[in-house]
């Protein structure tokens, strides 16, 4: 999810809300964030680029070095490749509205990230979890030196992921839009520069952990075309020489770099091919689900479109007919989660979908099945997911777990991830 001022009821944050609405969502057209709708090309997004130029000299100059420390690279403990690091995580969840919250880890109403929830989310049948993570807030604004003690606090609770023996995939997330929002070639060179600071210093200080830390580069770059996503490359190649300079485990550390917008659609349609890599099979895609977004984005209805309340073959209803699905439905995730074993996992790139979820919405007449449509939608997305290989990663603000008692809240939801990776 991209700024959050809190969280709503469907666990989604308010700016999403905001910005689907601006977006038309048929089949035809390109939806906003991941998984809009449309039709896949045949285009393909494996190899390496050749659009990608190097990012060192736009990314120097402006802020100090803080690559102070290179050390030897060091293999141990970095021995899986990204494909089998990939086949080992079944089914993972997000720890959201929480690290990247504006205003400090507790301010969008979470509690601080303890070992025993990390525990919890392990024992209910997890393999991984994602830490969206903002910086820019905790770095001074002249010189992007990153307080200390935040770098500390996200030392603290990647090892608590590890403690628990789950992967852990950590990102630059929204943080104010400084990456996302300014994908253009008059921020280019401020924006790698940044890039290439905040990495240089998170790279050093979670240098020592295993290969089961992942580092991911951004979280939804809103690049849309061709022109602006050979912008968005470079700030991923920045991303990628920041890390391995550092040495260390970071030298074999697996990567995660980000389809423009994190749309399935245009991961085929506008994306070049892969940045360029020291490591070899050290990279990992990744795109966010959220189609249609009219069942799991918005909260009120739109000029473009109404929202939808009941979705899949079994699930449409006679009382409500007006808000029953109209596309993006089964064929639709099939043929999305195909794009992406075709265009990238086949070609030895692994994919995560970095989110995804359908939440419960209180408006609905026929409630036995709105409930049914979304306990569906979760299993039926994590599912297709996994049979394609992609590595589910739902998105939860804390409407699954209760993050201070460890209640489960929605058991229904819960067995319907597990089934859909095939867990229970």
């Amino acid at each position: 999810m991209t700024q959050q001022t809190g969280k709503t009821s469907t666990g989604l944050n308010r700016r999403h809300l905001i910005m689907a609405t601006a977006c038309v969502v048929p089949l035809s057209v390109v939806a906003c964030g991941g998984g809009g709708g449309g039709g896949v090309s045949t285009a393909s997004a494996g190899g390496t680029s050749s659009s990608s130029s190097s990012s060192a000299s736009s990314a120097s100059g402006l802020y100090p070095n803080y690559n102070t420390n290179p050390v030897a690279a060091n293999a141990a403990g970095m021995t899986s490749t990204a494909a089998e690091m990939a086949a080992k995580i079944k089914l993972a969840i997000n720890i959201g509205n929480t690290m990247e919250a504006i205003g400090g880890e507790t301010a969008w109403g979470n509690p601080l990230i303890t070992q025993a929830l990390v525990n919890k989310y392990k024992a209910l049948g997890f393999d991984a979890i994602r830490l969206p993570c903002a910086w820019d807030q905790y770095a001074d604004k002249a010189t992007a030196k990153i307080s200390s003690t935040w770098l500390d606090r996200v030392k603290t609770v990647v090892q608590y992921c590890i403690n628990a023996d789950l992967y852990v995939v950590l990102n630059i997330h929204w943080d104010g839009g400084w990456l996302e929002k300014h994908i253009d070639s008059a921020s280019k060179d401020a924006v790698n520069a940044k890039q290439k600071a905040f990495w240089e210093q998170i790279a050093t200080h979670l240098r020592d952990f295993d290969e089961r830390l992942i580092f991911a580069s951004a979280n939804e770059p809103d690049a849309g075309t061709e022109a602006n996503t050979k912008i968005l490359l470079s700030y991923h190649q920045t991303f990628i020489d920041a890390v391995r300079a550092t040495g260390g485990r970071n030298a074999y550390r697996t990567l995660v770099v980000q389809a423009p917008q994190t749309n399935t659609e245009l991961a085929v349609s506008v994306w070049p091919g892969m940045p360029t890599d020291t490591a070899t099979k050290r990279l990992m895609f990744e795109v966010h689900y959220y189609a249609p977004s009219q069942f799991m984005i918005i909260d009120k209805d739109a000029s473009w479109g109404k929202m939808f309340y009941y979705w899949g073959r079994d699930n449409h209803s006679t009382i409500e007919p007006d808000r029953n699905a109209t596309h993006s439905e089964e064929p639709y995730v099939d043929q999305q989660m195909l794009a992406m074993k075709t265009n990238f996992i086949d070609k030895g790139i692994p994919v995560i979908v970095g989110e995804y979820g359908a939440w419960r919405k209180t408006q609905p007449l026929d409630m036995p099945k709105h409930n049914a449509s979304v306990d569906f939608w979760n299993r039926y997305v994590t599912q297709q997911a996994r049979a394609n290989g992609a590595v589910p990663f739902f998105w939860d603000t804390g409407a699954l777990i209760d993050r201070t008692t460890l209640a489960v809240r929605d058991q229904a939801m819960l067995d319907a991830l597990l089934i859909g990776a095939g867990k229970k």
